[in-house]
């Protein structure tokens, strides 16, 4: 059991309290996962300063400023460095691509798990409040958000472990349930060169969802491909740079509520998640259906 949040905003007015109502939302789905939490976070212009790439990297321990200048000395550029709980994000003037690419060569002992022009993505083992004060979450501007609760079943509880998984360019994935075949499907990706990180069954259904957006599919196909290899029971929330969807597999086994108003879109595992948000006694609140994708773009 874990729980999923996330909030699409609408309104530029809302931005600015971007954080402290997801804050709130995740501290909400505690009791779904205790054990480690993460958060995605679009457009903060600290955390994504505009017109740079960033990258998010777990490297507790490592001073920040010591390894963006590894960093920064093999790609031939500036490189800043901003340490935030058990992650560090690193920020340089070039692509997502070209800026993880000169992070996996300069400091291959560091787990990369986020990148993109937009995305923060922030996670950690401990309580989701904890973890969110320690990144200063609650402070935090932005046009889209996404929270998980882990409760781990699938593999060990560990920063890398921990949702969201973003594994291509602003993209994200967060999920409640489990896929009963992400093993024969991860050795075929690892065919293909596509290589986990984690044991983690969640990085599988990413890794899948990045690669046939890569090929040119859109979300709802990526999705529907997906739905068509990986079996099992979930609830997925998919994020990039412009769009956010949700879908539950085709016997909705995990619970799921979406909340729209014209300021904003929202999506939890239960209801409470989201009682707190401006004018959610007038929102159309609803459950999505079986194997239907719900999907809006910015």
């Amino acid at each position: 059991m874990c729980g999923i949040v996330g909030l699409h905003l609408r309104d530029p007015e809302l931005e600015p309290r971007l954080g402290d109502l997801l804050t709130t939302m995740l501290g909400e789905m505690t009791d779904r996962g205790s054990d480690s939490a993460g958060v995605a976070v679009y457009g903060n212009p600290d955390w994504t300063p505009a017109g740079s790439a960033t990258v998010t990297v777990l490297a507790d321990g490592v001073d920040a400023p010591a390894l963006a200048s590894r960093v920064g000395t093999h790609l031939g550029c500036e490189v800043s460095g901003r340490e935030l709980g058990a992650t560090v994000l690193l920020s340089a003037g070039t692509d997502p691509e070209t800026l993880a690419s000169a992070v996996r060569s300069a400091v291959p002992e560091v787990v990369l798990v986020g990148l993109g022009s937009e995305l923060a993505v922030l996670k950690g083992v401990g309580l989701p409040l904890d973890l969110a004060e320690g990144f200063g979450l609650p402070g935090a501007s932005g046009w889209q958000g996404v929270g998980h609760t882990r409760m781990a079943t699938e593999s060990a509880v560990t920063p890398a472990g921990s949702h969201p998984f973003s594994v291509g360019p602003d993209q994200c994935i967060v999920h409640n349930g489990s896929f009963s075949n992400h093993a024969s499907v991860r050795r075929e990706l690892a065919r293909r060169d596509i290589h986990c990180d984690t044991l983690n069954d969640t990085e599988v259904a990413a890794r899948f969802v990045a690669a046939q957006i890569a090929l040119g599919a859109g979300i709802d196909q990526a999705l529907a491909e997906m739905a068509g290899v990986l079996d099992g029971f979930y609830t997925l929330l998919v994020s990039t740079a412009d769009e956010f969807a949700v879908v539950r597999d085709p016997i909705a086994c995990k619970p799921a509520v979406i909340a729209e108003t014209d300021r904003y879109v929202a999506m939890a595992s239960e209801y409470r998640a989201m009682a707190h948000l401006p004018g959610i006694d007038e929102a159309h609140l609803y459950e999505p259906e079986p194997g239907r994708v719900y999907h809006w773009r910015r």
